[in-house]
């Protein structure tokens, strides 16, 4: 019998077709998944990479509240037009201790993978506060309400237990110190102590333009102005194509 003739009469076999089909989607996926049991970590890790503070958590936290992940994306894709836009592509590394990740599946605004920077304090509030001040085109909702609304974050210690309970590194002085990070990293005139150290790059000072009270305006704007500027992009791209490539 032909290979044709075999292959007519598996075409015709409902039941010889399932198997089939089952057996070597089974060995594909072996292939696949098989090799994971035996490495520490799918994500090659870069310098520059570290958990966030505190205040940057209790961004985050709001932003995933307000639903922002809905309209903007955090992942951009290695082509060329996004690159020419948003900046140089995402590295996984830079979203391993996100719990869970914001790379998003919308984008009705523009990504905000590398928004860190890109923008001062002063223009973030206004824009949050009313988008079409500075972005005409924008339909943004006005979320002036965050400026308006002391941040209260009712245990940040434990935030930071659970996020260690699914891998994040805090250490215990993260957790002892938490509470005091949060409402130092907001005011430029507090003692900010170690902070700086246990958490590079991280900038201690008044977010929101009123540095009588915190808010959650500081709060979210000190998320967006870290986002994308802990990592030497160049640096750690050629170094995760080094590992990739070693794996192969």
């Amino acid at each position: 019998m032909s290979i044709m003739e075999k292959h007519k009469k598996l075409e015709r076999n409902i039941t010889l077709l399932g198997v089939g089909a089952f057996i070597t989607v089974a060995i594909g996926g072996i292939v696949e998944i098989a090799p994971l049991f035996w490495i520490d970590n799918t994500i090659e890790k870069v310098e520059g990479v570290r958990p966030y503070t505190p205040l940057e958590l209790a961004g985050r936290d709001i932003y995933v509240r307000e639903g922002c992940y809905v309209c903007h994306s955090q992942m951009i894709r290695p082509f060329r037009d996004e690159v020419e836009r948003y900046g140089h592509y995402s590295l996984a590394a830079e979203s391993m201790y996100d719990h869970p990740f914001q790379w998003g599946s919308k984008r009705t605004g523009p990504d905000l993978a590398r928004v860190g920077g890109r923008y001062s304090d002063a223009w973030h509030v206004e824009h949050l506060k009313d988008p079409r001040s500075v972005v005409p085109e924008s339909i943004m909702p006005k979320y002036g309400f965050l400026a308006e609304t002391d941040l209260h974050v009712p245990d940040i210690a434990a935030d930071l237990r659970t996020q260690r309970m699914v891998g994040v590194p805090y250490t215990e002085k993260d957790v002892e110190m938490a509470e005091k990070d949060l409402h130092a990293q907001a005011n430029p005139d507090a003692d900010a102590g170690d902070l700086t150290t246990r958490y590079p790059k991280a900038v201690q000072r008044d977010y929101d333009g009123d540095p009588k009270r915190i808010t959650e305006m500081d709060a979210l704007v000190a998320y967006l102005q870290m986002l994308g500027t802990l990592v030497d992009v160049n640096s750690a791209a050629a170094q995760e194509e080094l590992a990739t490539e070693k794996g192969r």
